[in-house]
């Protein structure tokens, strides 16, 4: 078998066989395939796309590549959850716990932020101490003690994925569904849970723009998990306007703690919500959607979602007097607002242009492992559809620095729009796959 005459049937729109995309893929992690043929087959993937039996081939062949864990001796469903990255997007902080807290495992391998959109591990490590390189023998032996794990991706555990990752990246191949597919879950499935619920995101803030593109991601990874033997469900959510009303990474970690003291913000508590209630009915915990609902809430009103929190920040070492008393937490040394400009009904709050503010002022980064101000960040005082007046505040800014406030500021602008007429509020689901 040849490199190249795999990347010229991929050209000539072919279907490639299991055994032409797993000798790929190992040439890829051997390094034995040169970057510029790896480069060219993704640019023909791009341009021709491939079938769900393909991609998932293609998802087996990246886990295969390094190592899988077996979660099965731990208990007999673990589940996970990946968000397809957003602004505001805190969910892991609240959902985590408080699903382990209803007695269902969850062993979670996070990212951090690049671009606009924000990592979760970046805002655990607000806490001091909190460790997010756990091995797998530490991410098991935890997982076993107390049904929780929130640390960083192994270097073990798809490799062949980072490698073409890091290529798509400067190749211009970052779009393509089955590409996207095929990356996020090569990684869920080789970190061993056997649910895993997906919350992809679509609108100004996410990856995918708009409802069709979404729903065509959606599906591919739904299928991937049906002919990988796992169980899948994937949400479609908005993201047109950040979720919740924090912006940035100290400030998100205090409104999911907030939200695990049965606070925080309507919609992004409506979100937790309904993302745990589809993680306990995957992982069997509940019969149906509304008795998985009512658990949940009451697994934060009694404080126990709150208490498996404190125990994950306490196994990975994170300072518990931070989470405690979130006022030490950083913050930005330097405050200011947005305010409105005029009457009227606010129609836009940008999640894209919102983030790429967050990024100026420091609490994002533009190329991988630039450091970040954990400190810095936005307090959004009013959603789309909610009536304002001239010289109400609509947006705090936290900052550290000046002139980085000042272009943050300007950004921010860019991304607000009020009018006259009454508009709707943005929807929180568009629909469940």
């Amino acid at each position: 078998m040849r490199a190249v005459d795999i990347i010229i049937r991929k050209r000539d729109k072919k279907e490639l066989t299991k055994a032409e995309i797993e000798f790929f893929i190992q040439g890829v992690t051997q390094n034995t395939i040169p970057d510029y043929q790896a480069s060219a087959w993704a640019m023909a993937v791009l341009l021709n796309g491939m079938t769900a039996q393909e991609t998932t081939h293609l998802t087996l062949a990246m886990a295969n590549s390094g190592d899988i864990l077996d979660l099965s001796k731990i208990a007999p469903i673990v589940v996970d959850k990946h968000s397809s990255g957003g602004v505001g997007d805190k969910t892991s902080l609240v959902v985590a716990p408080l699903v382990a807290a209803c007695g269902l495992p969850v062993g979670k391998m996070s990212g951090r932020g690049l671009g606009f959109s924000g990592g979760t591990l970046d805002k655990m490590e607000s806490i001091p101490g909190y460790r997010v390189d756990l091995s797998e023998d530490e991410f098991m032996q935890q997982l076993r003690q107390i049904g929780i794990v929130l640390t960083g991706q192994t270097g073990d555990l798809a490799p062949a994925d980072g490698i073409l990752y890091a290529l798509r990246d400067v190749t211009g191949t970052v779009p393509s569904i089955p590409l996207i597919a095929s990356s996020i879950m090569s990684k869920k499935i080789a970190a061993g849970a056997q649910a895993i619920v997906l919350d992809v995101k679509l609108g100004y803030g996410a990856f995918m723009k708009d409802l069709e593109h979404a729903k065509q991601l959606a599906t591919l990874m739904v299928e991937i998990g049906n002919l990988s033997g796992r169980k899948v469900r994937a949400l479609l959510s908005d993201m047109n306007q950040p979720l919740g009303k924090a912006v940035g990474n100290a400030i998100e970690l205090k409104e999911a703690i907030e939200t695990l003291h049965d606070g925080g913000p309507h919609d992004f508590r409506e979100h937790c919500f309904t993302v745990a209630a589809h993680m306990l009915v995957l992982g069997e915990k509940a019969a149906n959607l509304d008795a998985a609902r009512k658990l949940a809430e009451e697994t934060i009103r009694d404080g126990k979602a709150w208490e498996k929190f404190a125990q994950l920040v306490k196994a990975q070492k994170g300072d518990l007097s931070f989470i405690e008393n979130p006022d030490q937490l950083p913050s930005g040394s330097i405050e200011d607002m947005v305010m409105a400009e005029q009457d009227g009904y606010l129609s836009m709050l940008n999640a894209q242009m919102i983030g790429e503010a967050a990024v100026i002022l420091g609490a994002g980064r533009e190329k991988k492992g630039a450091a970040i101000d954990l400190g810095v960040g936005f307090h959004l005082e009013h959603k789309v559809g909610e009536q304002v007046a001239k010289g109400d505040v609509l947006i705090k800014i936290f900052a550290n620095e000046r002139d980085k406030l000042s272009a943050a500021k300007a950004k921010l602008m860019e991304g607000i729009a009020i009018q006259s007429e009454k508009c709707a509020q943005l929807p929180l689901f568009y629909g469940v796959i």
